[in-house]
């Protein structure tokens, strides 16, 4: 429940809502107790065949009775009390002061009494109608209305509690995006997509679901058996205090059962986590599963998840449908315990049980009635209660994945006095950098990513790293706006390390474009605004003529106001990418990266995307991640770095480079044949 607590700033911001749906739950449990103490007069009116009128005055009778004896009582003890106070021994004192203050009890409950009958018979028995079936009539009535009544109320109270769930869901949601957000690339990477909308979708609703109960019926049902209790508590408190004999088996089951279900619910979540990535993926990538007919597999794959989410739940299924029977056998016990003492005593004209006083006065059939009414009365919320036990373990398991989730700390992280970034002007260095992703399994070896890797970039430089497929290009590109931190040495930017200044100061001034382009479901204009949310329509529009995308855009009928469509599959490749260069332009940058830019586009796209970087290289510096350097690239370069095994094994000019770097050589002849063949 520790999870659950820590959801108490999200929920205090619905406060006034709550604190009056917690007003009507108290009402609603009053009349439910108030309609179940309509047994009394009904008991009184059909078994006894006396009216309401009869019963107040018999009853008031008895309770000036009661006054008159325990009045003379007393004054015999005062007497009493005196004469020992002059001649008795401290023990018989000691007795005599009990007695008095025993009979002084007696006396101001049997007032009480008298007190209560006289109120009633002057003012509720002269609106009674003497007739018992009319009598009976006026009872029925008053139980629909208090029924009535309280179904209001209960629709009013679930409607203020559905509506302050909802908005602390919205608060909890927002405040889950900002934390991830704020996480780094790595760490969402080993999280994956499908686990990540696992969390903010499957537990979510599962704490949705779990609030909801604890603010509707979690409070109501208690109440309601807690007016209960304290009604049948009013008819005889012994009798009351045996029916709870099996409380503490309750409490020993509740708990184990708990335990239980917290272990079935985290397999249960973690298992729909991978049923999403089952869904995910080939939806991710469909044209490859229509193109190689592999939609069995994925159908087959969906199956087991599904098989092992159906065993998960279903887990969950048998320990709930255990709880509720369990509990509502014990409270049955319990009123098995305290009512049938109770018969017998009302049967046998008793107050007592093999010397164990059980009554303090002689039990009719209406208070045995009142009290195996309240008693059962309690039985239906214990059996409520039992049902949502389980949904409300559910969500305390949700809520720990989901604060879990946002306690998780992102490996780049900010300084608490960062170094100022000013706009980059002089070198970028790297100083004996080396870097591993972050894995899951225990051999980390293989992550090793870059390897003692010390080099100095002038201002204005335009960089083409090379190399193989996990040489490293790509994550040395990357710890330039903070994507990942080194391990050890240092990446400085005019001479500031990166990792002391503030990452979103540094990114401000960084713009990049990847191989796979990344557009959002909205307009060529907005997603050219990206970049610089600030600019003008007159900067966007130069953004896109400088990156040729104006060229395709007048052919479309809303131009620059088109959608893009989802991951902008409504452009092309080698459009998506003059999209992507003409958001970096808008920015603005001091230093741009280019990550296998055009990797995936045609020979047209690719000669205009490097005509746009001839006029953008100008005035900042430029890192392309290429494994082909074709002549329109070199024309761009002023230097080539080239990484084998995440070490930078030659760095300099192409001439100085190709004529020293044997790996170099290798690389450029293959495409150079290439070209030729």
């Amino acid at each position: 429940m520790e999870s659950l607590a820590r959801l108490v700033p999200f929920v205090w911001q619905q406060r006034w809502r709550l604190c009056v749906s917690f007003t009507l739950a108290a009402l609603i449990a009053v009349l439910w107790a108030g309609a179940l103490l309509l047994v009394f007069p009904v008991v009184e009116v059909l078994l006894k065949g006396r009216s309401m009128g009869e019963y107040i005055a018999s009853e008031l009778k008895t309770a000036q009775a009661t006054v008159q004896k325990q009045s003379e009582r007393r004054e015999k003890i005062e007497s009493r009390l005196v004469k020992l106070r002059t001649s008795g021994t401290p023990e018989e004192i000691l007795r005599a002061e009990k007695d008095c203050r025993d009979c002084i009890s007696d006396l101001n409950k049997g007032l009480r009494q008298e007190w209560w009958f006289q109120w009633l018979q002057s003012n509720l028995v002269p609106r009674l109608n003497p007739d018992r079936f009319t009598l009976l009539a006026q009872l029925m009535a008053l139980l629909l209305i208090l029924t009535a009544v309280k179904c209001c109320l209960s629709y009013i109270q679930e409607t203020l509690v559905c509506a302050s769930v909802e908005r602390t869901m919205q608060s909890l949601r927002e405040r889950l995006f900002r934390a991830t957000l704020k996480l780094d690339h790595q760490t969402l990477a080993l999280e994956t997509t499908p686990t990540l909308m696992s969390r903010f979708t499957f537990d979510l609703q599962q704490l949705s679901n779990g609030l909801t109960l604890l603010g509707s019926k979690a409070v109501i049902e208690p109440l309601k058996a807690i007016v209960c209790v304290a009604c049948a508590f009013g008819v005889n408190w012994r009798l009351t205090a045996l029916s709870f004999a099996c409380a503490p088996l309750a409490i020993v089951l509740f708990g184990q059962l708990g335990k239980r279900l917290k272990r079935a619910s985290r397999r249960q979540m973690e298992s729909m986590s991978r049923v999403y990535r089952a869904l995910l993926e080939p939806l991710q990538s469909f044209t490859t599963v229509l193109a190689f007919r592999n939609e069995r597999l994925h159908r087959r794959r969906l199956a087991r998840e599904n098989r092992d989410y159906f065993d998960k739940a279903m887990k969950i299924v048998r320990i709930d449908a255990l709880s509720s029977p369990s509990i509502e056998f014990l409270a049955m016990i319990g009123v098995f315990v305290g009512s049938l003492p109770g018969a017998y005593l009302v049967l046998r004209g008793q107050t007592s049980i093999w010397g164990v006083q059980l009554s303090e006065y002689q039990m009719g059939p209406a208070e045995l009635a009142v009290l195996y009414t309240m008693l059962a009365g309690v039985l239906d919320p214990a059996r409520r209660i039992a049902s949502i036990y389980s949904k409300v373990k559910k969500s305390a398991t949700a809520c720990d994945r989901v604060f879990g989730w946002m306690d998780r700390n992102s490996l780049v992280t900010c300084q608490h006095e960062p170094v100022p970034m000013p706009r980059h002007h002089q070198s970028i260095e790297f100083d004996r950098v080396s870097f591993r992703y972050a894995v899951t399994g225990d051999d980390a070896q293989n992550s090793i990513a870059l390897n003692d890797v010390s080099l100095k970039v002038p201002f204005g430089a335009t960089v083409a790293i090379v190399g193989g497929n996990g040489s490293g290009k790509s994550t040395l590109a990357n710890l330039l706006p903070r994507l990942y931190d080194a391990h050890a040495g240092c990446v400085r930017i005019d001479g500031v390390d990166v990792a002391q200044a503030d990452p979103r100061e540094l990114r401000r001034q960084i713009a990049v474009v990847t191989q796979d382009t990344q557009l959002f479901d909205m307009s060529i204009e907005d997603n050219i605004r990206y970049g610089h949310p600030g600019a003008l329509p007159g900067e966007i529009e130069e953004a896109a003529r400088r990156a040729h995308v104006l060229s395709f855009v007048q052919q479309l009928p809303d131009g620059l106001k088109t959608s893009v469509g989802d991951r902008g599959h409504r452009l092309s490749g080698g459009q998506r990418q003059r999209v992507a260069l003409a958001r970096a332009i808008v920015r603005d940058p001091a230093i741009l990266i280019l990550d296998e830019a055009t990797s995936a586009v045609d020979v047209q796209s690719e000669q205009l995307i490097f005509e746009s970087l001839a006029d953008l290289a100008r005035g900042r510096t430029t890192f392309i991640v290429t494994h082909a350097m074709t002549p329109v690239l070199l024309e761009q370069v002023t230097h080539v770095l080239v990484m084998e095994e995440g070490r930078a094994i030659a760095f300099g000019p192409h001439s100085a480079v190709l004529a020293t770097c044997p790996a170099y050589q290798r690389l450029y002849d293959a495409q150079v044949r290439r070209r030729a063949a």
